[in-house]
Order: C-alpha cells, then structure tokens, then sequence
C-alpha cells in the first residue's frame, strides 16, 4: 500500500487545505502527518517545539512519515520539513510526490508566517525565504510534480495537481 499522492512544500504552500481538496476530488482519504504527531503527544507541533525541541519534533516526524507512507492510501500531506530526513526521501523515491510550489507573498497572506510556525519565530519572512533557500533544491529532488499555488484557491490547484499527476507515466 501506498498514498496516491504525497504533497510536500514550505509553510503557507497550503499542502492541507489542498490535500483535502484533492483527496474529495479523487474520491480519497485525507492525511496530514502533523495532526499524526500532535495525535500521538497530546500537543500541538509549535508547542512539541518549544517543550521538547526541534530534534525531538522531528524524530517524531520521521515515525509518522514512515507510518504513512507504508499504511495509507489515500493523499498524504507531509511537514514542510520531513524532506529534510534522507530515509524519508529514500521512502518517497517511486511515489508520486508534488511540491506545492508557493512565494512569500502568498505564503504571507495565508500564515501571516508566524502563527503556529516554529521556524519562522523572530523575522518570519527572512527565516521564510532562507528555509525556502535551504529546501527548495530538496522539494525539487523528490517531487515528480511541480505545482505552484500561487493565487489560486485549493480547489484551482487540487485540480492542477490531479491533472497533472495523469500525465506521469508509471
């Protein structure tokens, strides 16, 4: 078993509110592995950062991920940062993965890039545009498919992503 999509993308890409869309549009389920890692420690992702730290956050991630991409097979929407772990990556290879492509304009509007965004503490669109420096060469990597969601509605890009993911050979 194994997701029909994986989305990945910075924060405020909108790879929930688009995963949903696109899991009603293939007639899928929905899975977003933050709301696994809240679910399994009782918190939320912002508070797992400040009590028990990014590692900790992200060792968490890794577990989710990995349960997910193994067990589910509906539309997965991973954490911006799962890329980040080389066997998360390994474990993508072969899937069908697109990145939310997203600029910090747009970002900006649909987070305000602070509430409940760990990383972005301090100068949101400094730390915004230097995590999009440091991950987009990694979001590229995995992805089969590139969307951007730039000013358009989840649904708009929902569709995009279903379209396009018809056009990759198997």
């Amino acid at each position: 078993m194994a997701p029909v999509v994986v989305l990945v993308g910075p924060p405020g890409a909108g790879k929930t509110v688009v995963g949903r869309a696109l899991a009603d549009l293939l007639g899928a389920e929905f899975r977003d592995t933050d709301a696994d890692v809240e679910k399994a420690a009782g918190i939320s992702v912002a508070d797992i950062f400040v009590d028990r730290g990014e590692a900790a956050f992200r060792s968490m991630e890794a577990v989710a991920v990995e349960d997910a991409l193994r067990s589910h097979d509906g539309v997965l929407s991973v954490g911006g940062g799962a890329v980040l772990d080389p066997s998360t990556r390994e474990r993508m290879r072969g899937m069908p993965v697109v990145f939310l492509d997203v600029g910090i304009k747009d970002a900006a509007s649909r987070v305000g890039l602070n509430r409940d965004r760990p990383l972005l503490l301090g100068n949101p669109r400094a730390q915004w545009l230097r995590l999009m420096e440091d991950r987009r060469p990694i979001y590229e990597a995995v992805s089969t498919v590139t969307v951007s969601t730039d000013g358009l509605t989840p649904e708009e890009v929902a569709a995009q992503v279903a379209s396009r993911l018809r056009e990759v050979p198997e």
